[in-house]
């Protein structure tokens, strides 16, 4: 800066009119040293609008402060960077424009700056790309103990046969990279007995009948970018062939496993998709901004329907019989949809709407009740409750004396199970309807944010915040 300012001056000396240059010289120090005196003592004299306009803003990628969340207190402050049109709501421009993968039909209004900075959809490159089971992965299941290894591959074998207090046998497996985040739904078992888990940014495919990796869905490299975007959602279809995969971008893949082939990619939100479930060929798509999608991958326009609830969605469901959609929010209403999808409209609203303490995440229909279903409190509520959807009203809970991370039926059983955190991070599982506990399985060092069952209902599967995978016998 000195010698920017000897430049000025030196400029200032050979001006012929002296006595202007003197008197601009002069008045320039003093403007100077007022300047630098103002900004010792107050910091910045004068800022522009432009600086903060185009400061770096908070993207999709927001969540890497959920997955350090200890508890299931909902993410309130990071709604409003999510993208905004002028004139609509968030997302309603795919809402009402979507035609097919990569198409988006152009708005009557222009976007806002923010949101022409922000691109709707990921480009094609940036998908999953299928990559087979590595040979060498089978060499290093080895059974013994290797809790202190920070290198485990996935689904590598830590403890085999073992025995917990109850007597039921369990295998323990590493699961690395599983994010601890009690909003996402990364694990489900096929009909075939192939599970997905979401592993970080990547779904291994693992053989709970032969107990091999079949394969696994990574990130396309080829883009070169350092910073991936995490799956947030998976499920399977009913018959097992496909799996459909939602990102924290608001991108859904849909995979042909058998085939190893990327079926198709569904732009569907411009947010977090949390939750998937399959209505027969209809998929349903449930989003961090409210945002309920109805989806056809058969058809060029995919988008049939849509419905919108002012919460964010962390849980949704489809009745066995396809005649109710449950939506769970997190603000802990438990919204009751009819199977009428068909339309994009804001107007529809739910047939019953029932209210707990904290958020519906873990939730789930009776197989041979269909209008019952069953939901799990966070840490704040601990309860169980059996709901009645045609009245709306709670028919039985029980007091589970910790948080209820995830929830799923056993039918041949007749059982309930739960995952549970703070403070037993345990498996239990409860008769019904008395909702008296049978079973307390223990071995999870942290909350069990995550369970599936085998087809026949026989084993429990769960992965935990501490990064492993466990199999029990039911």
């Amino acid at each position: 800066m000195r010698e920017m300012f000897r430049d000025f001056v030196g400029k200032q000396r050979q001006c012929p009119f002296k006595g202007v240059s003197d008197a601009h010289h002069m008045s320039y120090k003093r403007f100077r040293r007022r300047i630098i005196q103002r900004s010792s003592r107050e910091g910045p004299a004068v800022s522009t609008p432009l600086a903060t306009e185009w400061q770096c803003e908070l993207s999709f990628e927001f969540d890497t402060v959920c997955q350090r969340l200890e508890l299931d207190s909902p993410p309130r402050h990071r709604e409003p960077v999510q993208t905004v049109l002028q004139g609509n709501p968030p997302e309603t421009a795919l809402e009402e424009g979507m035609s097919h993968c990569g198409a988006v039909k152009t708005q009557s209004t222009p976007p806002t700056i923010s949101a022409r900075r922000r691109p709707v959809e990921n480009p094609p490159e940036q998908g999953l790309v299928w990559r087979a089971a590595e040979q060498e992965h089978s060499s290093e299941q080895q059974t013994g103990s290797d809790e202190g290894r920070h290198d485990l591959q996935p689904f590598a074998i830590l403890d085999k046969a073992a025995v917990s207090l109850q007597g039921k046998t369990v295998m323990k497996l590493a699961a690395p990279s599983l994010l601890n985040d009690y909003y996402t739904n990364v694990l489900d078992c096929s009909c075939n007995g192939v599970i997905a888990l979401a592993l970080g940014s990547s779904v291994y495919l693992w053989n709970s009948e032969t107990r091999a990796l079949a394969g696994r869905l990574d990130p396309n490299q080829q883009t070169g970018q350092p910073h991936r975007q995490s799956v947030s959602s998976l499920r399977w279809s009913r018959d097992g062939r496909a799996l459909c995969i939602g990102t924290r971008r608001g991108e859904i893949q849909l995979w042909d496993v058998e085939k190893k082939q990327n079926m198709r990619c569904l732009p569907s939100h411009l947010s977090v998709v949390r939750a998937l479930s399959w209505k027969q060929q209809l998929l349903s798509s449930g989003s961090v901004l409210g945002r309920i999608h109805h989806l056809d991958p058969r058809a060029p326009a995919p988008l049939v329907g849509a419905a919108i609830q002012k919460e964010a969605i962390c849980s949704l469901q489809w009745s066995p019989g396809d005649d109710r959609l449950a939506s769970g929010s997190a603000d802990g209403l438990l919204h009751i949809w009819d199977s009428d999808v068909a339309g994009v409209t804001r107007s529809k609203q739910p047939i019953t709407t029932m209210k707990q303490p904290s958020a519906v995440k873990a939730m789930g229909w009776c197989p041979w009740q269909g209008k019952m279903i069953t939901t799990g409190g966070g840490w704040k509520d601990r309860e169980m409750r059996i709901w009645d959807t045609q009245s709306g009203t709670c028919v039985t809970s029980a007091n589970t004396n910790s948080q209820i991370c995830s929830l799923r039926w056993a039918e041949r059983k007749r059982y309930l199970v739960t995952g549970h955190g703070l403070p037993h991070h345990q498996v239990s599982t409860w008769e019904f309807p008395s909702l008296n506990p049978v079973h307390k399985l223990t071995g999870h060092s942290h909350r069990v944010l995550h369970l599936a069952l085998n087809p026949d209902g026989t084993q429990i599967f769960s992965a935990g915040a501490d990064q492993r995978f466990h199999i029990w016998d039911l």
